[in-house]
C-alpha cells in the first residue's frame, strides 16, 4: 500500500533493500563500525571525531600530522583510538598534509685506485678546520688540491663551509686552470661530507660535466691548527 502511494514498485524496492543496505561499501576485512570509544567505554561516533579533528587544525595543531592528531584526541577527548584510524578520517576529510619529497640521490662514484701522469687528471677536495682561541669558536678551510702537482688550486676560508663554497671553489678551479671548453675534464675525489652531498655542489657537477668520485674516508691532506687572536 505504501509503494503505491509513493510510486514505487516492489521489484525496485527489495533490489535497492538488498544492494543498497549499508551506506558504505567495503572491500573486505572487518567492517568500519563508525564509531570509537572514550575512556569511559562509551561511543564517539565517527562524525563527532571528524568535528574534534577540524577543531584541532584549526589551531594551534593546523601543522600537526595524523600521528599528533592522534595523540591529541586521546588527551583532549579521551579517545581510544589509534593512528590508523585517524589516517582514515583525516584522509575522508581531506586534511592529510602533502607527503615530503624524496631528495633526488645524484649518482656518485665510489673512489678508484688511479695511475695519474699529469695535472688535472685528479683533483681532492676537503674540509679542515682551526680554532680561534680568543672567539672560541672554530673556522674552515675548505681546500681543492691536484693530486700529481700538489698545488692548491682554489680554497675558501670563513666561519662557515656550506656546499655553495664547495661549488664556487669548482667554479674558479675550472677558470684557473682554462679547462671550461676542454673536452678532458678532472676527476674530483671527496669524503661524504654534508658540503660533498648537498644539492647545490651536486648540481655544479652536473652543469660543469665533472665526474665526481666519493671515498668513505677522508682522502685528503691534513690541516688543523690553533689562533690566538
Amino acid at each position: 500500500m505504501v509503494l503505491r502511494i509513493v510510486g514505487v514498485s516492489e521489484a525496485t524496492y527489495y533490489y535497492r533493500k538488498k544492494y543498497f543496505k549499508h551506506e558504505r561499501v567495503y572491500n573486505g576485512g572487518r567492517p568500519i563500525p563508525g564509531f570509537s570509544l572514550d575512556h569511559k567505554q562509551r561511543p564517539v561516533s565517527d562524525e563527532q571525531i571528524k568535528e574534534w579533528l577540524m577543531e584541532l587544525i584549526a589551531g594551534e595543531e593546523a601543522t600537526y600530522g595524523y600521528r599528533k592528531l592522534t595523540i591529541c584526541l586521546k588527551r583532549q577527548y579521551g579517545l581510544l583510538i589509534n593512528k590508523k584510524k585517524v589516517y582514515r578520517l583525516c584522509r575522508e576529510l581531506g586534511i592529510l598534509q602533502p607527503q615530503r619529497r624524496k631528495r633526488i640521490q645524484y649518482p656518485r662514484k665510489l673512489a678508484n685506485n688511479r695511475e695519474i701522469r699529469a695535472s688535472n687528471q685528479l683533483w681532492q677536495m676537503d674540509v679542515k678546520y682551526g680554532y680561534i682561541e680568543a672567539q672560541q669558536r672554530f673556522f674552515f678551510l675548505l681546500s681543492l688540491i691536484d693530486v700529481y702537482d700538489r698545488s692548491i688550486i682554489d680554497y675558501h676560508m670563513g666561519l662557515s663551509c656550506e656546499g655553495k663554497h664547495a661549488a664556487q671553489i669548482l667554479q674558479r678551479a675550472l677558470w684557473k686552470r682554462r679547462l671550461f671548453d676542454k673536452d678532458q675534464l678532472p676527476v674530483v675525489r671527496t669524503d661524504n661530507g654534508p658540503q660533498f652531498i648537498s644539492h647545490a655542489f651536486e648540481e655544479a657537477f652536473l652543469k660543469y660535466r665533472v665526474e665526481h668520485e666519493c671515498a668513505y674516508r677522508s682522502v685528503s691532506f691534513h690541516f688543523r691548527t690553533r689562533v690566538s687572536l
